[in-house]
């Protein structure tokens, strides 16, 4: 069932609104929300949103609870593909919980609040930005790991990011919901403007999976198919950012084991031929973030590595 959760009007006749698909089966009791779309430019989840609920309707008898679909809070943006809301140079995820007495945009994250308010858990999809691809991961604030991290091991995310609070996440859907006893959970994976099927489908699988850990799906999930994620926690991510500008020409891939000393790349100069750059792991780990925008200025990210012992 198809519902509007929210609806104003535009300047010109015509109606903003944010809309969600309830899929209701069995007993109905539990809940679980798939929300995605709050930056335009970020669209693996329109996919996943997609591919889960083909899934559970080919198997409808299958289900026992709620899933609500969210597939689009910025609808603008995604229009437009603008990472924030188009005409209000807002990043979405900034303006949580919202103001129902307020902006447009502040009354917009309100409705979305007090809609997802109440579920068992949430799941908030997101991609990377056009200048990083990332490994399928859960990110979690080290407030909620202890309630959010053996949601997040059922999930079939390669890697579980547990990060240290920090002041800009309190404007967050994520921590908005968490704060007020909804359990949510951040999953990034790709890179902004594609979508990376494969990426998809392994996360409707983990969706399933955590699912039917929770008791509201009885069909089969492939377990040989599900991953242990590595957990991060405390200092334990290197950040490799670009000591020269110029062009970031790299075969290496994400998901893979590097050593101390290897090379992640080289930044190039087009103009001259010369390689500017070789640039190094700064440790042994994990790389789960590799850059996939050649164009870098000095400073740039190029990398993300979870060290390993």
């Amino acid at each position: 069932m198809i519902k509007t959760i929210f609806e104003t009007d535009l300047p010109v006749d015509e109606q903003f609104s944010i809309k969600k698909n309830t899929i209701t089966n069995g007993s109905g009791k539990k809940r679980i929300c798939i929300v995605t779309g709050t930056h335009g430019d970020e669209l693996e989840g329109q996919f996943i949103c997609f591919q889960l609920q083909k899934e559970i309707l080919e198997e409808i008898d299958m289900l026992d609870g709620t899933v609500e679909v969210y597939p689009a809070l910025n609808p603008m943006g995604i229009d437009s593909i603008t990472r924030g809301i188009p005409n209000f140079d807002l990043d979405m995820n900034r303006i949580f919980p919202g103001n129902p007495e307020g902006t447009v945009a502040e009354q917009t994250a309100a409705a979305i609040v007090a809609d997802l308010s109440g579920a068992d858990l949430v799941i908030d999809i997101h991609s990377s930005n056009i200048f990083l691809r990332e490994v399928p991961q859960a990110r979690i604030n080290v407030m909620t790991a202890e309630t959010l991290v053996p949601y997040a091991r059922h999930m079939n995310v390669n890697f579980i990011w547990v990060h240290d609070a920090a002041t800009v996440l309190e404007a967050t859907l994520a921590h908005s919901l968490n704060s007020r006893g909804t359990p949510t959970i951040v999953v990034e994976l790709g890179v902004g403007m594609r979508i990376n099927h494969y990426y998809g489908k392994n996360m409707v699988l983990g969706i399933k999976n955590l699912m039917k850990e929770m008791g509201m799906w009885k069909g089969q999930v492939d377990s040989s198919r599900i991953v242990e994620p590595i957990v991060s926690q405390g200092d334990s991510v290197s950040f490799v950012n670009a000591p020269a500008s110029g062009i970031f020409s790299t075969e290496t891939h994400n998901e893979s084991i590097v050593e101390e000393g290897d090379s992640l790349g080289q930044i190039i100069d087009p103009l001259s031929g010369a390689v500017i750059e070789d640039v190094k792991a700064p440790c042994r780990g994990y790389l789960f973030t590799i850059r996939a925008y050649p164009v870098c200025y000095e400073g740039s990210l190029l990398a993300r590595i979870h060290r390993l012992v």
